[in-house]
């Protein structure tokens, strides 16, 4: 019997459609339909098998459904549905950055989160010393933006809130007069540990962890650090020493941490990377991370 489509069935469905998300229309066999005419139905799922003049469609409840090439009326191929992973909130997302720094002082205003490290070691970072300004912040923003600003001014410190680009939060605090840090624009970045892990080798980085922490290092050329948050895994400080790059050792870093996060169970990765940075870009999409959305800082002018 032939694979071929049917007299009617559309030209985007066919054997090459296998492993695929499809929708396909078609007829109900000795039914009629409210019009009079043939009952058909639509089937949406992946196309597990495409031989013998049968179609094989798995349905996202997981049971199968076996259709006749000739009783396809029409059909196409259909974006994968979203992660589970992809459909939670920016905000939401963001809060799994909490165990990357265990000193960070934590304040709620509504859902927003004024952050501030107490005794900074380093540079300041400005993921631990701003307000994620994400979400409901249970006040006007007026309001909320004159506790952000007596929080950090109580403090010495300048007042920053982290956004995600084109919200409600970044539209206001811009309209308010509000300038964008530079170089602080990036990208959150999400993806599977397991789908990861199979796209790095194991390499030569030492591994050492703490809790929740860990990093990962191979001495004076390469390092980088991660958390665990639930089945979170967050990777951060991910560097190479300029006159090493391109030798494979950001990925043994990485493969060191993929295997200690699946250890503790975690089965999501996330990361944030600069929108400027394109090769780590390259790098984190070549492990099948893709952008969840995209968050800049905001700080009032002076």
């Amino acid at each position: 019997m032939s694979d071929a489509a049917g007299p009617i069935q559309s030209s985007n469905l066919g054997p090459h459609v296998v492993g695929q998300r499809v929708v396909v229309r078609r007829v109900l066999p000795g039914e009629t339909g409210p019009s009079g005419g043939p009952a058909m139905t639509d089937v949406l799922g992946i196309c597990e098998s495409w031989a013998e003049g049968v179609a094989v469609i798995r349905r996202e409840d997981g049971s199968t459904v076996e259709i006749r090439t000739a009783d396809i009326v029409s059909g196409k191929p259909v974006p994968p549905r979203p992660s589970v992973r992809h459909r939670v909130s920016a905000r939401e997302a963001e809060s799994h950055a909490a165990p990357h720094w265990p000193g960070v002082v934590r304040e709620p205003l509504g859902e927003w989160e004024l952050r501030t490290e107490p005794s900074p070691k380093g540079r300041v970072r400005k993921r631990a010393n701003s307000c994620l300004a994400m979400g409901d912040a249970g006040v006007p923003l007026g309001d909320a933006a004159g506790v952000v600003l007596d929080f950090y001014r109580a403090r010495e410190r300048t007042p920053m809130v982290q956004v995600e680009v084109g919200s409600d939060e970044d539209r206001w605090f811009s309209g308010a007069g509000w300038e964008i840090v530079p170089g602080g624009d990036s990208l959150f970045l999400l993806g599977s540990v397991s789908r990861a892990q199979r796209l790095v080798s194991p390499g030569d980085a030492t591994l050492h962890a703490d809790g929740p922490r860990a990093h990962a290092a191979i001495p004076d050329q390469a390092f980088a650090k991660a958390s665990i948050d639930g089945d979170w895994l967050g990777v951060h400080d991910l560097y190479v020493e300029p006159e090493v790059r391109r030798r494979g050792l950001a990925r043994a870093v990485l493969a060191a941490l993929l295997e200690w996060g699946a250890e503790q169970g975690a089965t999501t990765l996330w990361l944030h990377v600069e929108t400027d940075n394109a090769p780590a870009i390259a790098l984190y999409e070549s492990l099948g991370l893709s952008v969840h959305h995209g968050c800049r800082y905001l700080t009032p002018t002076e």
